[in-house]
């Protein structure tokens, strides 16, 4: 039997990391079996979903890199099947036609409640026969009333529910539109879903759509439900703990590879290991070995597996995520050195893709005025000689690499009989307009020639001002 999986995410809002990882779980769960992934987006909810968050969907998914094999598939495209199907069970008097108004549903909750009851529906329509005028039915679902639901789930072990616990589930509003437990159980039949997996805040749903799956005739698939995502303070995870959205995570300079080591180890673990390609996922990864305990999210944790693929991945790998930080900060590359160049010199420097992309603005454009601290330590008077004979020195170069820089600048301070922090730090702001970058000779490998030199004359300029005021 080929495995074939499903992320079915409703469009309310953004791909947020609990349905990411479940969006995880079900690739990597189809992948290692050599099955099928299959993106169904369950639009059914008319006022709440929107095109926008559709799309953020899709966005997100395409950035993680969690190709799908079908889809996407929408549920308002197969109305006049979940249609079909009712009209199906309604006929077999599987489902029947309810009348009570909301205020009887109302009374009935509240007097089961004040019993200490479970409130539950109590059948009144299923043998009705008349047809009251001007009320628009909803349509149950006819519950079996003996014996147990029972399965195995694959996270949480052997779960047995009473039938008698259940009541009789709506499965059609009065405008005729279909509920979620209905239409997840059509759709997982006509697409031949094998493994269902998804947060365990669907674990109620199970036994209703179970016996949905009976009454239309079908086997039901194997359930795994994975445990919630705390929050580092112990609370579920929420918009309150920060960036909880998958696109968030890639605005905040995250690469997707560090975001899917990181996810993949809430609740999944292989040993002791910590790092986890997306093929070392695919290789290793077992549904069964999930643990049903919650996991807290440590946003420590994951900006350290950020710097451990910044530094591990190809550097044309990371600089093409570069690229899209570069643009949101309006930073022209064609002004500047090849992104990989730049990747292979700053990564270990940094948390994040978006901190490199800040950092590395003077390589691109020209600054205004230097960082204040930085000036005031480092272009001193005192600087205004260092400066000069470097500039001098770098001016006579025919070869503008880091060796001949590196020379260029010792030979400078060498000279001065001063050591080379001395040179090299004054240089660094120069050019830099602060005292933050890569080794002196990268950086001004980086920088260029041309700009190099017109910076140091911008900075001899600065401490002649800076000399001036001081007289």
């Amino acid at each position: 039997m080929t495995i074939r999986t499903r992320f079915a995410p409703s469009p309310t809002g953004f791909l947020h990391v609990g349905g990411a990882r479940t969006a995880l779980f079900c690739y990597l769960q189809a992948r290692h079996h050599h099955g099928a992934f299959i993106l169904r987006v369950e639009d059914t909810d008319l006022e709440r979903s929107t095109p926008e968050s559709v799309q953020a969907i899709l966005d997100g998914m395409q950035w993680l890199g969690l190709d799908y094999d079908e889809g996407p598939y929408f549920q308002t495209e197969r109305f006049d099947r979940y249609h079909a199907v009712i009209e199906q069970l309604l006929m077999q008097n599987k489902a029947y036609r309810c009348y009570c108004s909301k205020t009887r549903l109302d009374e009935l909750r509240e007097a089961q409640m004040a019993a200490g009851d479970k409130p539950r529906y109590d059948g009144r329509c299923r043998e009705r026969t008349d047809v009251p005028d001007n009320v628009q039915p909803v349509i149950r679902f006819r519950n079996p009333e003996t014996n147990d639901v029972v399965f195995k789930d694959r996270v949480r072990g052997l779960i047995r529910v009473a039938n008698d616990e259940l009541d009789d589930l709506i499965i059609a509003r009065p405008d005729g539109s279909p509920t979620y437990n209905f239409t997840v159980v059509v759709d997982d039949i006509d697409m031949r879903i094998t493994d269902v997996i998804r947060g365990d805040d669907h674990i109620n749903n199970t036994p209703r759509q179970i016996n949905i799956y009976h009454a239309l005739g079908a086997e039901p698939p194997v359930f795994a439900h994975v445990p919630m995502i705390l929050g580092d303070d112990g609370a579920r995870l929420s918009k309150r703990h920060g960036a909880v959205s998958v696109l968030q995570y890639r605005d905040d300079g995250y690469l997707p590879q560090a975001l899917l080591n990181y996810l993949v180890r809430l609740g999944w673990s292989h040993g002791d290991d910590e790092v986890f390609s997306l093929q070392d996922m695919v290789h290793l990864f077992d549904i069964e070995t999930v643990n049903k305990k919650p996991s807290a999210f440590n946003t420590d944790k994951l900006i350290w597996l950020n710097q451990h693929w910044m530094k591990t991945l190809p550097a044309a790998e990371v600089a093409s995520h570069l690229a899209w930080h570069f643009q949101q900060a309006d930073i022209d590359l064609s002004r500047g050195p090849d992104l990989i160049a730049l990747v292979e010199v700053q990564a270990e420097r940094v948390k994040t893709l978006r901190e490199l992309a800040e950092q590395s603005r003077p390589f691109y454009q020209d600054f205004d005025a230097f960082d204040a601290g930085a000036a005031k330590k480092h272009l001193r008077p005192v600087a205004r000689l260092p400066l000069e004979q470097a500039g001098k020195a770098l001016r006579e170069l025919t070869d503008w690499s880091a060796d001949p820089l590196q020379q260029a600048i010792q030979q400078v301070a060498e000279s001065l009989e001063v050591n080379l922090g001395k040179v090299a730090q004054p240089l660094r702001v120069a050019v830099m307009g602060s005292g933050v970058s890569p080794s002196i000779d990268k950086t001004l490998e980086l920088v260029g020639r041309e700009r190099t030199l017109a910076r140091i004359d911008q900075a001899l300029l600065f401490i002649s001002k800076r000399e001036s005021n001081q007289r």
